[in-house]
């Protein structure tokens, strides 16, 4: 985790929220309620703009292409294999390493999505039998509807094969950093299911709480020991989890009834 995710709020709501000085309604995208690996997302940072007289960073709402492709990779195809970055080591990995000194962003989303395997299919996959499993996915969001602040990074890397007035010679992309999913009680568990984060999957995305966000965006902050400090994880008993449709497990699916709460899974799982 995190694979999938939904991001629904207008631009002009995400500027309220996180103070943005800086963003271009010709840039900014539809509500996207299946959000995958290789689309193109929101994401806020501070940044200088181009061709400024100042060089003050600026908080902006930017698109960016999610699956980080580090400024030094030869080509972009591996960019869709580094959705995430692990919290425990994302200081010390190469293809994250520079973008969590300098270029720290957050993904504003709606909440994320998660799957449980099944019991009896959990079991056949645990013994090795070629069975696809079935899974239901529960939707993860904070308990009082606030906005769910990702924790990312953000990189360039410049496409060498084309001239440097190429609209596509640059690529922004940006990868989920993640954390251990909490143990914890939720503050809102499905009467039949989980009732903590660690029950649906070991992972889940680190959430900054708004305290944290002018640090973590702060470029000038480039110190590894400062910044590993921020990636803590947030106060338990924030989140809330329900089950939804199988259909948002087919990415060709789009739209908010994929959010609606189901009453009780439509797949049998571990509880």
């Amino acid at each position: 985790m995190c694979g999938r995710y939904a991001s629904s709020r207008r631009p002009e709501d995400l500027a309220g929220v996180f103070e943005i000085e800086k963003w271009d309604p010709e840039e900014t995208l539809e509500p996207d309620y299946n959000v995958a690996p290789t689309k193109e997302v929101h994401a806020v940072l501070d940044r200088p703009l181009k061709d400024a007289d100042s060089p003050r960073p600026v908080r902006q709402l930017r698109r960016l292409k999610w699956g980080l492709v580090p400024s030094w990779a030869k080509t972009p195809e591996g960019g869709a294999r580094m959705i995430n970055a692990r919290a425990e080591t994302v200081h010390e990995k190469p293809s994250f390493r520079r973008a969590f000194a300098a270029r720290r962003c957050i993904l504003p989303a709606d909440g994320y999505y998660e799957w449980v395997t099944g019991k009896d299919e959990r079991d056949l996959e645990v013994e090795g039998r070629k069975k696809r499993p079935r899974k239901q996915p529960y939707f993860v969001l904070p308990a009082d509807g606030s906005v769910f602040a990702m924790a990312g990074l953000y990189e360039f890397w410049r496409d060498r094969t084309l001239p440097d007035d190429h609209p596509q010679a640059w690529w922004v992309t940006c990868s989920v950093i993640t954390t251990e999913a909490e143990r914890t009680p939720l503050a809102v568990a499905p009467e039949e299911g989980p009732h903590s984060l660690a029950e649906i999957h070991p992972r889940m995305p680190l959430m900054l709480t708004p305290d944290r966000w002018d640090a973590w965006l702060d470029p000038a902050r480039t110190d590894p020991d400062t910044l590993r400090d921020l990636l803590a994880p947030p106060p338990p008993g924030l989140m809330r989890a329900y089950p939804v449709s199988t259909a948002v497990s087919n990415v060709r699916n789009n739209g908010p009834e994929l959010l609606k709460e189901l009453e009780a899974p439509e797949e049998g799982t571990l509880f």
